[in-house]
């Protein structure tokens, strides 16, 4: 993607143009790093030692203010939720959820007060790698047993939720007026993995920039409002039942920062830890969908031009979707959480010792701060989530793009609702 106007462009915590060429991104998409450039002072140490010391600190001077304010947040959320719920409206245990307020006083500094740069690169920092380090501990609330029970049930109704985004939205986007690069990248955004879907999409369709923006914009918008709305919303529907809301809330919701943190919410707010774990499983499942979608959208985009110039471009584009698959097919916070998931499974099999090292309550308690440090992680990325969330961004957004933004979300919501009533099983 161009990069020549990056420092114009306004911050988006979720739009990184250089994700899909770093193996920092959500699905882990590898490239050789660049070489960095010396840092001022940095020539004049002697030991390398003290240059690799020197670049620790810049560092960390760099992600401190995101971060900082991130973990603020995330604690003042917790203690008003908890302040207003309790000891001003009198209730035993706060009705408010604290993730709902942490991403609302993101949203309001964010937009109210607005952020400097500063704080960028710590909240990217809280939305990726914090929040993956997040989600791969809850492995640790899983056996590999309930994983896999769980990806399985959870992948016919990934699959109809995207088949059903990319035929239908596909489709409107043309019948409306909107260039089918558009409509593409809305398409994979809304049924696969909300922006990190559209930025890895976009090389290969060759949209342009403004497109990219308008998607990130639209998916940013109803991705928020679902984060907000459908864990209520899934208690409603599914009376309760913490695991069909999971697999709702992780196929009905765009972003992986999105469905985690409603995963959570709903957590907190109704004591059921199943729907975040369901949730998160579901996601991942989710995300192992761009590795087979992505050629897929560049090979229709492409045989729709009907040109011999454009075969070139197929070929090239087929190629380097076949080379994003299998890092995509294996995304390194999976990694994580699975194998986190297996640890558990091994300890849990040592009844009186796991591993044959430890006694049963040292391993309870290890398990016990691992869900404690999952839930720490994910609340700082939701801040980061508020904070990086900007709605001047969508003042320029045609109502066509919203028209279509909305209508992709309300029907993949839809099908995942159809499909859970279909395939539910009892309990």
């Amino acid at each position: 993607m161009p990069d020549s106007h990056e420092a114009d462009r306004p911050f988006n915590v979720y739009l990184d143009f250089a994700q899909p060429l770093s193996l920092d991104s959500m699905e882990g998409v590898p490239s050789v790093a660049p070489v960095a450039p010396a840092l001022p002072g940095e020539k004049s140490l002697a030991f390398d030692w003290q240059r690799q010391l020197h670049r620790l600190f810049d560092w960390i001077g760099s992600m401190a203010p995101g971060v900082v304010l991130a973990v603020l947040l995330a604690y003042v959320g917790s203690e008003a939720a908890s302040y207003i719920g309790i000891n001003l409206l009198g209730f035993q245990k706060s009705p408010l959820s604290p993730i709902l307020i942490t991403v609302m006083l993101g949203l309001l500094v964010r937009n109210v007060i607005g952020l400097p740069r500063s704080y960028e690169q710590g909240l990217r920092l809280c939305v990726k790698r914090i929040l993956r380090v997040g989600v791969a501990l809850l492995g640790l609330r899983l056996s590999i047993t309930a994983v896999g029970t769980i990806g399985l049930t959870a992948l016919p109704i990934v699959i109809g939720c995207i088949v059903a985004a990319l035929l239908v939205v596909t489709r409107l986007s043309r019948l409306v007026g909107l260039s089918p690069r558009l409509g593409s990248l809305i398409a994979v955004g809304t049924s696969i993995c909300g922006v990190s879907a559209i930025v890895a999409t976009a090389p290969v369709i060759q949209a342009d920039e403004e497109e990219v923006s308008y998607s990130v914009a639209v998916i940013t918008l109803f991705g928020m409002t679902a984060l907000f709305a459908y864990p209520f919303l899934a208690h409603w529907l599914f009376d309760g039942n913490a695991q069909l809301a999971g697999f709702f809330l992780g196929t009905a919701i765009h972003d992986t920062a999105q469905v985690a943190g409603a995963g959570l919410m709903y957590d907190l707010q109704y004591d059921a830890p199943e729907a975040l774990e369901v949730a998160t499983t579901t996601k991942l499942v989710r995300n192992v969908g761009m590795g087979i979608v992505i050629p897929l959208m560049a090979l229709s985009y492409h045989r729709q031009r009907q040109q011999q110039a454009a075969t070139n471009v197929v070929t090239s584009s087929i190629k380097q979707s076949h080379w994003l698959k299998w890092s995509q097919m294996v995304p390194l916070f999976m990694l994580g959480f699975v194998a986190l998931a297996i640890l558990r499974s091994v300890g849990d099999l040592g009844n009186d010792r796991p591993f044959g090292l430890i006694d049963h309550s040292t391993w309870t308690n290890w398990l016990a701060t691992g869900k404690t440090m999952a839930v720490f992680f994910l609340t700082i990325s939701m801040a980061a989530v508020g904070l990086g969330t900007s709605f001047a961004q969508l003042k320029n957004l045609g109502w066509k793009p919203l028209c279509l933004g909305l209508t992709a979300a309300v029907l993949v919501g839809c099908v995942s609702v159809a499909l859970i009533w279909i395939l539910k099983t009892p309990g």
